[in-house]
């Protein structure tokens, strides 16, 4: 399924989703208040049951049954929702406002006292309408043969019931009014920003890169997914645009050195067949600068290999003894260059990372700053850690350095400023040792030098910054 159907789909599927949740949510509540209610009034109905004949029954007690017969009779004339029935020994009925017994009573005898009923009671109204009422009651066995029935008309709670379930029918429509309502709301909302990114999704296909979505700043997660999309857009046309880059600089920067590695085979070619050299000074020169085209190629793998995967098999070490290495090794050239080359290296500066390519990476710094250093001008490597805990490389020097327009570019693959051109080289440089410290979780910074030094120019620091290792690997 093609992405943009995908995402008309989606707000039809929101609204359907939103609805069925709403109204899930609202029958389960209702559902509730239904049990709840008719729970609860049952409950009371029994209790008010038990209490009728917890009070009758202490009357038969404490009085006898004359006295329990009497109780009965004054209940009778008074009415209520209240049902009694007392029996004698014969099973004749005694007392009541019932006509007979809802139930067995040799049953309920033998069961015990306490055994609850439901039952149906029949009885006509003003209207001379016959109608068959709920009723619930229990059956107590008395001293001396003697049953007490005493229950109670629960037909108004049926009614009652039933005028709830109407009630919550209805807010059940109203509820599926409400849901519908508000999954229309929302879908058309997404269905609104989902349109914006249909939009940019068939134009990048279409093949803009430049198209970005609509970003509302509203927090939501649409919002989020603009952001993210807009976020690998600005990287893909990034990429692209280095690809573009890369390739018109490949094209410049190796037509030089191919067109003097053929001139040279050319020339000792001719030469040879010619018998007046045998041309082996010439094909050194183009063994040369073959070297040159094959470093070129190299550096430019080993930049995409670390930006594709990371720093590989990356160990914890001491980032004082790899600087201090490199400090002995490029001392000897900066000396016979007339630089003056320091370092001032701290202790204990653990870091996990890929020993090779932090060394490429600290050679390219100092060989540039060796090579764009005048003579009489100096060079400084430091390593130390930061207030912020991290570790930093950083190389000095009081060369032309680089304007400040130009170092977040000069940092690039294949750029080099004007004034290196005259120097060997394919611009690589730096943009290596951006890869090295990107694979490593850090980052460059080039910031200007210490000032003039015998006039020779603002210089150049650039720093490498490293995170330092975690302590469980210390």
């Amino acid at each position: 399924m093609r992405l943009p159907s995908l995402l008309r789909r989606t707000p039809f599927r929101l609204t359907l989703l939103f609805l069925a949740l709403f109204v899930a949510a609202a029958g389960a509540i209702l559902a509730y208040v239904y049990f709840a209610s008719a729970s609860e009034a049952q409950a009371r109905a029994r209790a008010d049951v038990e209490t009728e004949l917890g009070a009758l029954t202490a009357i038969h007690r404490t009085r006898g049954i004359d006295a329990l017969n009497q109780a009965l009779v004054e209940r009778t004339i008074r009415g209520g929702p209240y049902l009694y029935l007392l029996t004698g020994p014969d099973g004749k009925i005694v007392t009541g406002n019932l006509s007979a017994m809802p139930f067995d009573l040799k049953e309920a005898r033998h069961e015990g006292a306490g055994e609850w009923s439901t039952f149906r009671l029949t009885s006509t109204d003003a209207d001379g309408r016959v109608e068959a009422r709920r009723s619930i009651g229990v059956v107590m066995p008395l001293a001396g043969g003697d049953t007490l029935f005493v229950g109670e008309d629960i037909g108004g709670i049926e009614e009652y019931l039933s005028r709830l379930t109407q009630a919550l029918w209805g807010a059940m429509g109203l509820v599926m009014l409400l849901g519908l309502a508000g999954g229309l709301y929302i879908s058309r909302r997404v269905e609104r920003s989902m349109a914006g990114l249909n939009q940019v999704v068939q134009a990048v296909q279409e093949g803009d890169l430049k198209v970005r979505a609509p970003v509302r700043h509203t927090g939501d997660e649409l919002d989020e997914l603009g952001q993210g999309l807009n976020t690998m857009l600005d990287r893909l046309e990034a990429s692209m645009s280095s690809i573009r880059h890369a390739g018109d600089a490949i094209a410049h920067d190796l037509r030089s050195p191919l067109t003097r590695m053929r001139a040279k085979l050319e020339v000792a070619l001719i030469d040879a067949e010619a018998g007046k050299i045998d041309g082996v000074d010439a094909l050194g020169i183009a063994l040369d600068e073959a070297d040159h085209l094959l470093k070129t190629f190299n550096t430019v793998l080993a930049i995409a290999r670390l930006q594709a995967g990371g720093a590989p098999d990356p160990k914890v070490m001491d980032a004082a003894d790899l600087a201090a290495d490199m400090a002995e090794l490029y001392e000897p050239a900066a000396e016979d260059k007339d630089i003056d080359f320091s370092a001032e290296v701290e202790k204990g500066l653990m870091i996990e990372g890929n020993q090779p390519f932090l060394a490429q990476a600290l050679a390219n710094l100092i060989d540039n700053a060796i090579k764009y250093t005048p003579a009489g001008g100096g060079v400084k490597l430091r390593a130390r850690r930061r207030s912020s805990g991290e570790i930093e490389y950083s190389v000095t020097d009081t060369g032309p350095g680089v304007p400040e327009e130009d170092r977040e570019r000069v940092v690039q693959r294949f750029v080099r400023l004007d004034n290196s051109r005259t120097e060997p080289g394919s611009g690589l440089g730096l943009s290596l040792v951006t890869a090295v410290a990107e694979a490593h979780g850090g980052r460059v910074v080039l910031d200007e030098g210490p000032g003039a030094y015998g006039g020779f120019g603002p210089g150049l620091r650039v720093a490498l910054v490293l995170p330092p290792a975690s302590a469980g690997m210390i």
